[in-house]
């Protein structure tokens, strides 16, 4: 199994611990792993601000980059959403082997890989984030709105780390307000919606709030220091690679 390790932007920009405790965990379960240099943008922000054209380009050399890969596994639900529900679209009349291949880190562990071991060592009491992409585009989790069977793949992972304590709050698959461009285009419906989520995360006595989008947890971590609230935020990956 030859997996390519996909680090999105802003994780590589804002985050790169998350993308380095991919790497280590993913090479911890014995997996053969390869960051392609040179890899760039998905194209995700320029489609989404209404210039797919632009988007284009970026498609094709993440084909380039990636096509040869059994699995292309990123932490970030909303690039692998959108590589996996727009490439076949974008690059219609050229080939496109990524679409199907694409995959979030979290549904990556729980559907091919399903350690049946600890992963990491995490002693805290953390609320679960689910985020938009990852609970409707990929099925991460059940959505409330549908009666179905709940399931929530994150935090069957995280049954898997020693000492954690996961909780969830109320409204719990509600959206945060990032958004990509609704948080640029709608700022203070954003900033509320953020606040009206962190309170309720906060409600549950979590020391932290963990979810799959670092795009999420970075939107909430900025209300949250603005507005003074004590709470960490944690990308799930560090979590699961916690002490390993």
């Amino acid at each position: 199994m030859k997996v390519g390790l996909f680090i999105p932007c802003y994780v590589d920009a804002v985050y790169p611990e998350v993308g380095v405790a991919c790497w280590r965990l993913l090479r911890h379960l014995g997996l053969e792993v390869d960051y392609p240099a040179g890899q760039t943008c998905c194209g995700q922000p320029m489609a989404n601000a209404g210039f797919e054209d632009k988007a284009v380009p970026l498609a094709r050399k993440f084909e380039e980059k990636f096509a040869g890969f059994d699995y292309i596994v990123a932490p970030s639900v909303s690039c692998v959403a959108f590589v996996r529900l727009n490439y076949e679209r974008l690059l219609a009349g050229h080939p496109c082997a990524t679409a199907a291949k694409a995959m979030d880190i979290v549904e990556f562990l729980h559907d091919v890989v399903r350690p049946a071991g600890p992963l990491g060592r995490f002693p805290h009491k953390v609320s679960l984030h689910n985020s938009c992409h990852g609970v409707r585009e990929l099925g991460l989790s059940s959505p409330s709105e549908q009666h179905i069977a709940p399931f929530n793949k994150i935090k069957d992972l995280l049954s898997l780390v020693e000492g954690i304590e996961v909780v969830e709050p109320e409204r719990k698959d509600e959206c945060c307000g990032f958004g990509g461009m609704f948080s640029v285009e709608e700022t203070a419906v954003s900033a509320q919606m953020g606040l009206d989520k962190l309170r309720r995360h906060i409600a549950t006595g979590a020391e932290y709030i963990t979810g799959p989008d670092c795009a999420c947890l970075m939107h909430m971590a900025g209300v949250a220091k603005k507005q003074g609230l004590d709470i960490g935020f944690k990308h799930v990956v560090e979590i699961l690679a916690a002490g390993l």
